[in-house]
């Protein structure tokens, strides 16, 4: 039976199976491909599309926004002084509003019910493009990613781990794809840094059913050993209280992305993977505040090494975001 994802939302992996997923990294292949050679066709025309921020983003606005242009829609920004949603309006009215407007929704933000609710009022397809909860459309960019960096196995011969603070967007995502998807998938990180038992257990669930191999652990060297992938993400969140720094980089500095841990992997091929912006040296405000208070000079998730090296995949993963949200809206609105 084919695939068919018109008018369907995008909201978290879980609503969606292995075999949905592939038929949306499929697409997205198909989409780069023909972006490259200049045979795009645009499924799109006529389409308009709402693109609401709460949280500031590069990657994921410009990826829609390029996205939707190179199909033929028409794209509205909407960060928080350009809408009354949650200040005058509620969330229920505002998707109803903008579902008389919009063909396609698109929310960055913290809550998970935001987009949720969304979904539930607005009748049009809704897409998150990251909550505190979940981050699918960057899933898709991951997945693609490590399939063109793979030598040429399946996802299901496919050992990855994540490095850092699992209780994430990030964590439970990377936890959740790969359980979906039949991958090796390993999460190093401190206990109570894990993604909560309820993740965990829907991560058992579906690896059960995809044949996938899923480890938690706070040892490192073992989520490291036999690795062809290593993805890590930012320590302190925007917004985050600068008392924090320290105790957070205490805590996590052993799970820190360094030139010996890729070693660990015991694969010379092994690539690195971040969803960025990575704090990797110092020529940014946030990076030299951080590393002036901590001494941390080389990176603090990532060392500098590792992320100036050919080992690093994390742009062509950024530029994937472009191909997979754009197969998503053309999935779910295209003609």
């Amino acid at each position: 039976m084919p695939v068919n994802l018109k008018h369907r939302d995008f909201l978290k992996e879980i609503d969606f199976t292995d075999r949905e997923m592939h038929y949306l990294l499929d697409l997205s292949r198909d989409l780069k491909r023909a972006k490259y050679t200049g045979t795009e066709v645009q499924r799109m025309r006529g389409k308009n599309v709402a693109l609401i921020f709460e949280k500031t983003s590069t990657r994921t606005r410009c990826a829609f926004e390029v996205g939707a242009y190179d199909q033929g829609a028409h794209v509205t920004y909407l960060d928080p002084q350009s809408s009354q949603m949650g200040h005058k309006e509620s969330t229920a009215d505002t998707a109803r509003v903008l579902a008389g407007f919009y063909d396609g929704i698109e929310f960055r933000g913290k809550a998970q019910t935001m987009v949720e609710e969304l979904a539930e009022y607005s009748g049009v397809p809704v897409w998150n493009g990251l909550t505190d909860e979940w981050h699918p459309t960057q899933m898709l960019a991951d997945f693609l990613t490590m399939t063109e960096h793979g030598r040429g196995r399946p996802i299901e011969e496919i050992a990855y781990c994540y490095m850092g603070d699992a209780r994430s967007n990030m964590g439970n995502s990377l936890l959740v794809m790969g359980a979906i998807m039949g991958a090796d998938v390993r999460i190093a990180s401190p206990k109570h840094l894990w993604p909560s038992e309820e993740v965990q257990r829907i991560a058992r669930e579906r690896a059960a059913l995809s044949g996938a191999r899923v480890l938690l652990t706070e040892n490192a060297d073992e989520a490291l050993e036999g690795a062809d992938f290593v993805h890590t993400d930012v320590w302190v969140s925007m917004g985050e209280p600068k008392e924090v720094w320290n105790e957070r980089i205490a805590l996590l500095k052993p799970y820190q992305v360094s030139a010996e841990a890729m070693r660990k992997t015991g694969k010379a091929h092994a690539k690195f993977m971040h969803c960025l912006p990575a704090f990797h040296d110092t020529k940014t405000i946030v990076g030299k505040d951080i590393a002036d208070k901590t001494g941390m000079t080389n990176g603090l998730e990532v060392t500098n090494d590792v992320f100036e090296s050919p080992a690093n995949i994390a742009f062509a993963q950024a530029e994937n975001r472009l191909h997979t949200i754009k197969a998503v809206m053309v999935a779910t609105i295209g003609d």
